[in-house]
């Protein structure tokens, strides 16, 4: 990276990335979108149960934060806005005093549940023995009376996070996950309390009838335990912004008047010099105007190989300095720098919605009113019509209440966006949102711009070839003298070959430079001329020698320079814009993933068909200029064509835009970034295959988890309608099923390319 840097478009409307308590499900994930998008002044809101996040766009000159935070708390949520957030745009990153405090509290809540339900359990199953009949001191109905006791607690302390819920939820004539395991528990609390303080009521005075306390504690632990182990697991798919956030230095070293200070990292201003030694972080994005080492740039690349800097290179915020002490000139700071854009990045992706998971939503937004209904005519047709009785019908109830909690169903494509995004940004590909993600592996063709992109961005010196009775250094001694001169970028390839050669500068006279023609003047007292053949035709320099070598090496998309001596045509140095060496086997991938490929180029036909030859492109579009390069995609796109544009300059951004997918090297331009829907951050064309590996792998863990998140509901209310699934069983398979889902997604976290 040589300090680019991914700016951000002012617009009036103004975003935000918020906390959101006491979502448990899909089903609340709705219900608070929809509170927001009501909001007059509101354009649009996306919540993530798996972040638990909230984006909202809105205009702040016609709505307020509180009146969002009052339309959440309407809803029976609490919208967190941190401190510091009214002032800018907030990131919702890492843990909040508030999440902290919640998990703190919900871990407390299972050890206690779990406390208390282990001697329920134990007491519940000893009462069913033989033994315990015959031995036991106590009766039955004290024995009751001691499990209800004990259940007490479990049920209102644990336990009332879901009765709270189920009255709010109540007051809003809503549903989700708390109405059916407060109802489902409830139903079984309320029923076995009856039993043990007023048998009457149910007509069995004179006999113990059977009570349910076993099950509702039970179910109460198992589902708190797998809300704890889904915290934990959500908290891992979350690791890679936390990762980026804690790449930030919390100091740095600044030179003010000639005094090396120490200060926190806010206290770093654009244009201070910093001082960073071996080992260090670079606290900030700058230029190096001192020193040279070699910088791990892994974190915003991908790559695993240290960058070679000297004095005049950009250095990014958060990269590790190894070898050697630098000093350098602040350029961005805060929330300008790449690093916390890239951060900015992520966090976006991550709370996006891919277009797969409106599924899940529209069967969300049904979902808890169909499942009470089922539960509902379950108990019906056991108790009414098949006349069980009662508290098997109850039972059967609530297994299907229990059951069906659609917890899995909001997890499934959040957590795995997650995962991929954060994968995908320690692989040096940034998405920008997740239907980018999802889209990218629909491309049935990818358009390459040539400068910067397949090529290398820069002239290099191909060949160098002297006349009978001269050398390589005839040429280059002369050519390099003149050219550092110049300040064309086919000098400069010259004078930095010739550098690399160990050639030395000659006394220069006369220094001339002709526009689109070379360069003219005296080394040592001999008159040379380094350009093209008009060039020489103007200089009356016969080029006969030299013409076939010239039309061979354009035919390789070379540009020669002639180089004269004293009149006569000594020789030919070859320059071309050369290919990296990753773009030919980058090709060969997508060629092997049954992707047409094509180059579009301003170049003229010649050059652009033999790069496009070197590079293994199956097409090629010559002499397009910047304006014409959109139209070029609609073209393609016209002929049934899912089309991805990979570019990197001012000049690509109107494709960019047009592509159905759009990707930016991160070595370009701020505003092909902008653009574009994905960065490739170290500018190597094997990202582009990497980005469709991920969403491949992305998509397909999606499908896994809403087939697995489906299966615990489509198989087990059935089951559970039947009879045949217990309530405890149903409780621990809805936990697992959400555990089940996010680990499956955490899986993600091992991908590398």
């Amino acid at each position: 990276m040589q300090g680019s840097t991914l700016s951000s478009i002012k617009s009036p409307v103004r975003t935000l990335t918020l906390p959101v308590e006491g979502m448990t499900c899909a089903s609340c994930v709705l219900r608070v979108e929809n509170v927001l998008k009501k909001v007059d002044g509101v354009s649009g809101a996306s919540v993530n149960l798996a972040s638990e996040n909230a984006r909202i766009e809105f205009d702040p000159a016609r709505v307020a934060i509180e009146q969002l935070q009052k339309a959440v708390a309407d809803a029976g949520y609490a919208l967190i806005v941190p401190d510091g957030s009214l002032a800018a745009d907030t990131s919702a990153a890492g843990d909040t005093p508030e999440r902290h405090e919640a998990r703190t509290k919900l871990r407390n809540d299972v050890i206690l549940s779990a406390i208390l339900t282990v001697p329920i359990m134990a007491l519940s199953m000893l009462s069913m023995t033989d033994w315990y009949m015959r031995a036991s001191p106590l009766s039955m109905d004290s024995t009751n009376r001691i499990l209800f006791l004990l259940t007490i607690p479990v049920m209102f302390i644990p336990g009332r996070r879901f009765f709270k819920g189920l009255w709010l939820t109540v007051r809003h004539l809503t549903a989700d996950m708390n109405t059916l395991v407060a109802v489902g528990t409830g139903a079984a609390f309320v029923y076995s309390t009856i039993a043990v303080l007023f048998p009457e009521l149910l007509g069995a005075a004179g006999k113990t009838p059977d009570v349910y306390f076993d099950s509702t504690a039970t179910i109460i632990t198992l589902i708190l335990l797998g809300k704890l182990l889904e915290a934990s697991a959500k908290s891992r798919a979350s690791d890679a912004i936390r990762k980026l956030i804690g790449l930030r230095p919390k100091t740095a070293r600044v030179l003010r008047d000639g005094t090396e200070t120490d200060i926190p990292i806010a206290g770093v201003l654009v244009g201070d010099i910093l001082l960073v030694r071996p080992g260090e972080r670079i606290p900030v994005d700058g230029v190096m105007t001192k020193g040279a080492s070699s910088i791990d740039e892994s974190m915003v690349t991908g790559e695993s190989l240290p960058v070679e800097k000297k004095s005049g290179d950009g250095v990014v915020g958060g990269t590790i300095n190894l070898n050697g002490s630098i000093e350098f000139r602040a350029r961005a700071v805060g929330e300008g720098t790449l690093l916390a854009r890239i951060v900015k990045l992520v966090e976006e992706a991550q709370g996006s919605k891919a277009p797969i998971q409106h599924l899940a939503d529209t069967i969300a937004s049904v979902f808890v009113p169909v499942v009470i209904g089922i539960a509902t005519v379950t108990f019906i047709l056991w108790f009414a019509v098949a006349g069980i009785p009662f508290t098997h019908a109850l039972v059967n109830f609530i297994a299907v209440l229990i059951i069906a909690c659609p917890c899995a169903l909001g997890l499934a494509t959040p957590t795995a966006i997650m995962v991929g995004t954060g994968a995908g940004a320690r692989a040096g590909v940034l998405i920008r949102n997740a239907q980018s993600l999802e889209s990218i592996r629909l491309i049935t063709t990818v358009v390459f711009d040539k400068t910067g992109t397949i090529t290398l961005g820069k002239p290099e010196v191909t060949d160098v070839l002297p006349l009978d009775g001269y050398t390589p250094a005839d040429l280059l001694g002369p050519a390099f003298s003149l050219e550092r001169k110049s300040e064309h970028p086919l000098g400069d390839a010259i004078v930095r070959y010739a550098r690399q050669q160990g050639i030395e500068p000659r006394t220069t006279d006369a220094f001339q430079s002709s526009t689109g023609l070379g360069v003219t003047g005296t080394v040592d007292g001999v008159p040379v001329a380094a350009g093209n053949l008009q060039l020489m035709k103007e200089r009356a320099v016969n080029t006969d020698a030299v013409q076939s070598a010239v039309q061979r090496f354009a035919g390789k998309g070379k540009t020669s320079i002639v180089v004269a001596l004293d009149g006569r045509a000594a020789g030919i140095i070859a320059i071309a814009d050369t290919i990296k060496p990753t773009s030919p086997p980058a090709i060969r991938e997508l060629h092997a993933m049954g992707i047409e490929t094509v180059m579009l180029t301003g170049d003229n036909e010649e050059t652009a068909r033999a790069i496009a030859a070197e590079a293994g492109i199956d097409r090629v579009i010559a002499g397009v200029l910047p304006e014409e390069k959109a139209g070029h995609i609609k073209a393609l796109q016209a002929g049934g064509k899912i089309v991805a544009m990979v570019g990197d300059g001012i000049n690509d951004a109107p494709a960019l835009a047009c592509a159905d997918i759009g990707i930016a090297m991160g070595t370009g331009t701020d505003i092909a970034m902008e653009t574009a829907g994905i960065t490739i951050m170290n500018g190597d064309l094997a990202g582009v295959p990497r980005a469709i590996r991920l969403s491949t792998r992305t998509l397909r863990t999606i499908r896994q988890n809403l087939f697995w998140a489906f299966v615990y509901n489509v198989v087990g209310i059935p089951l559970a309608a039947l009879g045949l699934l217990n309530p405890m069983i149903a409780a621990g398979a809805m936990a697992m099923s959400s555990v089940s889902v996010v680990s499956n997604s955490l899986r993600l976290k091992r991908f590398r390319d």
